[in-house]
């Protein structure tokens, strides 16, 4: 999932930390008692966003396009495969032979296992999706394609295991946070260009991975372009490296390609206003940002941390904006913008999205697949209130092509695990 550099300034740490709760982040504080009937009205609409059960909706038995194989912990027997290791650059044997290094990852053990399982999910959805796609398909058919083979292969369980953010489903010009609301009829077509941005999640260790997918050949240079950038960004990449090192390296490979459609050649450029991102526990953009063009900051990679790499190579001006129609929203890291909540529809929504979906991105669709029914209005005044963040898609000129491509790392102790990595990309 895409950070749009110029939409919202860092949250600061201590702000953007995930609250306190049963085994994930989200719900305000249950009051102490009652509010009196004294209080003022706006009081009550604050206490009644207090606990309730999140939705469970079972999934059918059988589905359209459906992986059928078994759920990765059957697969596996809970120890999964471990991503592609790779040693740091100018580093010598002591990280790798460092029996202290060792111990330290003895001992997140645990988390790596389980942000391997959400890779390994990853992989084979991503893997049957790209085999099942084809122009004529409903956009929305291929998110519930996504969607619910992840949800069979990872066991999805409230806030154990399940879906990181929705499905990003970006056409042609529009490069980010796009995904199909209830009643979209918009059909992939075959000259379309189509950014597929998923995420997935075990215990709130997310993987968020992107590729690109095209039936027109002209397409296959951008295509490379962002895979090879990428892959230049990770190899940049780790303890103790330089962001702005990274975004050098990334641009030099993407500028070095060119696309010929009809008989106008377009050089590639970055989208310069898009990066990747840190990633916490519950958190897809954790507050460092990964730039993909030369002169970011001198902010540094540290040991431990999970980072998206990821970029975005266009046809046009390499620069996006703000559409209009929202599909993607997230709940505030700011629990004090709760208090401009003053109506009791918004209260009830605020606490069905706390309960659902907590601090991950979540869309219309979600919304209406847990019953929610009328909540346009809602959501937008919620917006407005700054108790949830509306993240609207973000578009190049219009006749311009995007691709992307992105992976997860993992800067462990002794080596640079890239986690999403397959045998695809």
């Amino acid at each position: 999932m895409s950070n749009n550099i110029a939409e919202k300034p860092p949250v600061p740490a201590a702000l953007a930390k995930l609250g306190k709760r049963p085994a994930a982040g989200g719900k305000v504080r249950r009051p102490a008692s009652k509010p009196a009937k004294s209080e003022p009205k706006e009081n009550q609409v604050i206490a009644s966003i207090t606990s309730a059960t999140p939705v469970h909706v079972e999934l059918p038995e059988d589905f359209p396009f459906k992986l059928d194989v078994p759920t990765v912990s059957e697969q596996f027997k809970e120890v999964y495969p471990v991503g592609e290791e790779v040693e740091y650059a100018n580093d010598t044997t002591q990280r790798i032979t460092s029996e202290e290094m060792r111990e330290k990852e003895r001992l997140e053990a645990n988390i790596y296992n389980d942000v391997r399982r959400a890779a390994e999910v990853h992989r084979q959805v991503r893997k049957h999706v790209r085999a099942n796609t084809r122009p004529g398909m409903a956009m929305v058919d291929i998110a519930n394609m996504v969607e619910n083979n992840v949800r069979r292969l990872i066991e999805a369980d409230g806030f154990k295991a399940g879906i990181a953010f929705p499905t990003g489903l970006s056409l042609n010009h529009v490069a980010a946070h796009w995904t199909p609301n209830p009643g979209d009829k918009t059909i992939l077509k075959e000259t379309d260009i189509v950014k597929i941005d998923f995420g997935t999640h075990v215990n709130g260790r997310i993987i968020d991975s992107a590729f690109t997918l095209s039936f027109d050949p002209t397409h296959d240079p951008l295509i490379t372009a962002c895979r090879e950038a990428t892959n230049a960004g990770i190899r940049e990449a780790g303890i103790d490296v330089r962001m702005c090192d990274i975004g050098a390296a990334i641009q030099e490979v993407m500028e070095s390609y060119e696309v010929t459609i009809g008989n106008k050649v377009y050089p590639v450029k970055p989208i310069r206003n898009l990066n990747g991102h840190s990633i916490e526990s519950y958190q897809i953009h954790a507050g460092k940002t990964v730039p993909i063009v030369k002169g970011g900051d001198h902010t540094r990679m540290e040991e431990g941390e999970f980072y998206a790499i990821e970029t975005f190579g266009s046809t046009g001006r390499g620069y996006v904006v703000e559409d209009s129609e929202v599909s993607h929203w997230m709940r505030s890291p700011h629990m004090s913008l709760r208090n401009n909540i003053r109506v009791p529809r918004a209260a009830q929504l605020m606490n069905t999205i706390d309960m659902n979906f907590g601090s991950l991105a979540f869309c219309n669709r979600y919304l209406e697949r847990i019953g929610e029914e009328n909540f346009a209005g809602t959501l937008r005044s919620l917006a407005q209130t700054g108790a949830i963040e509306a993240y609207p898609p973000l578009v190049e000129s219009r006749g311009s092509l995007t691709a992307q491509s992105e992976h997860t790392i993992l800067l462990r102790p002794t080596c640079k695990e890239i986690i999403s990595r397959g045998d695809d990309y």
